[in-house]
């Protein structure tokens, strides 16, 4: 039986390619647009095989009470993507670097909002006990990561959006609502794994 890491960098080696918020919405033109980089972490603890997110606080202008991964748009300090999105996690979350073994990235997720975001797959090992930004986070949980790659699990539902229907994928876990981009990444994630 292979270990969870060989499990995952098995999925990044699958064949995938890059998706977006208009993925589910074949009337909707994708723009033509500059995007601004960002990533997000998928970290997943090594020893309960759990998948760390957050419940964006509910004061932020944008997405407020959603949920998502730790994440942001990349900084001119961040040298990578990669860097990027350890330092937010580090910033959202207190997540330290140090017991953080990056596995990977998958293909990029572009969002409605602009921002192409860069999704890494990393591994946490040892003791962590989250620490909230209050400004940005009001909540840190962990979902089995069992439940996140179940194609079952998966819903397709939709909302009016600029004066259309739009279609977006959803994952929902307990009270948690997850949706739009960090669904459709998971679904994704979910598709590299089967």
């Amino acid at each position: 039986m292979p270990d969870l890491r060989t499990k995952l960098e098995d999925a990044l080696a699958r064949p995938g390619g890059a998706s977006s918020d208009f993925d589910l919405n074949d009337d909707v033109q994708v723009p033509e647009r500059d995007l601004t980089p960002a990533a997000v972490l998928i970290g997943i603890r090594a020893e309960t095989e759990t998948v760390i997110l957050t419940k964006r606080s509910a004061r932020l202008k944008h997405h407020p009470g959603q949920i998502a991964f730790p994440g942001g748009k990349q900084d001119p300090t961040d040298p990578t993507i990669v860097d990027a999105a350890l330092r937010e996690a580090r910033e959202e979350i207190g997540l330290p670097a140090g017991i953080v073994d990056v596995v990977g990235m998958l293909p990029p997720h572009q969002t409605v909002t602009g921002y192409q975001v860069t999704p890494v797959l990393a591994m946490i090992h040892g003791t962590y006990d989250p620490v909230p930004e209050a400004g940005e986070v009001s909540e840190v949980f962990e979902v089995p990561l069992a439940h996140l790659v179940n194609h079952q699990n998966f819903l397709i539902e939709g909302r009016r959006w600029q004066g259309r229907r739009r279609l977006y994928y959803t994952v929902p876990f307990g009270p948690y609502y997850i949706w739009g981009a960090t669904a459709r990444i998971f679904r994704a994630f979910a598709e590299r794994m089967t």
